[in-house]
C-alpha cells in the first residue's frame, strides 16, 4: 500500500482529490459501477494499467472506505472487489466528469482502447434525462453488447454482456449516434426523434421511448 498523500489543506475539494486523485482510480470506480469484479476481470478492461499499479490502487481504496474485497463462496472461491455506499456516491462525480468531458472525445484514435460498457454511464444520463423510469435495458454496439438498470438504487448500475433476463427494452444506436452521443452532440431524446437509435420490445418501457 502506497503512503497516504495529502494536499494538507483544510477544503473539502482537496479532501476529496486526496483519495480519488491518483490516476486510474476514478476509472476503477467506473469499472465496480458495473457490480463485483475479479482482480483479472478489472485488469482486462483496464488497457494500459500495470498490475502493480493497479494493486496499489486497490489498496489505496480500500483503505480509504471506497471498496471492500470479499471472497465468493464455492465453486467460485474467487476474490471480488465491490464499492462501498461512499464509492458508490462517486456516481455523479464521474457522471459531471464524463459530460464535461465529451467535447474532448473528437474522432476515436486509432490507439484508443474502447469497451461497450464504457457507454453505460453516458446512456444512463441520456435515459434519466429523457424520463425512461425503471427497467432493464440491453444494448447492442459495434463492440458488443451491455445492459443497463435504470431506477435502481441498490445492485450494479450496469454489466457486460446480454441482459440477465428478458429486458423492458432493446436499444440499437447507430455507429455515428453513439459517437455523437457520447461527445455530447446530441441528446438521447433527439436520437429517438431522430431514429438513430433502434428500438424493439413489447413493454412500457420500450413504448415510451419509441414515443419520445
Amino acid at each position: 500500500m502506497s503512503p497516504r498523500r495529502s494536499y494538507d489543506q483544510y477544503c473539502s475539494a482537496a479532501r476529496a482529490l486526496d483519495a480519488v486523485g491518483d490516476r486510474w482510480t476514478l476509472l476503477i470506480v467506473r469499472e465496480l459501477l458495473g457490480g463485483p469484479r475479479r482482480y483479472t476481470d478489472l485488469h482486462a478492461d483496464l488497457p494500459g494499467v500495470s498490475t502493480d499499479v493497479l494493486a496499489s490502487r486497490l489498496k489505496d481504496m480500500e483503505r480509504d472506505g471506497l471498496t471492500t474485497r470479499r471472497r465468493l463462496p464455492p465453486p467460485g472461491a474467487a476474490y471480488v472487489y465491490e464499492l462501498t455506499d461512499r464509492g458508490r456516491g462517486l456516481l455523479p462525480v464521474l457522471q459531471a466528469l464524463g459530460e464535461w468531458g465529451g467535447p474532448a472525445l473528437g474522432e476515436r484514435r486509432p490507439t484508443d482502447a474502447v469497451r461497450a460498457h464504457w457507454f453505460a454511464l453516458p446512456l444512463l444520463r441520456g435515459l434519466d434525462a429523457a424520463g425512461a423510469g425503471k427497467g432493464l435495458v440491453e444494448v447492442r454496439l459495434d463492440e458488443g453488447l451491455f445492459h443497463v438498470w435504470l431506477g435502481d438504487g441498490e445492485g450494479p448500475l450496469y454489466g457486460d454482456g446480454p441482459a440477465p433476463r428478458e429486458p423492458d427494452a432493446r436499444l440499437a444506436p447507430d455507429a455515428r449516434t453513439c459517437e455523437a452521443l457520447n461527445r455530447g452532440e446530441l441528446t438521447l431524446l433527439d436520437a429517438l426523434r431522430g431514429r438513430g437509435v433502434d428500438v424493439t420490445g413489447d413493454g412500457p418501457l420500450a413504448e415510451a421511448l419509441r414515443g419520445a
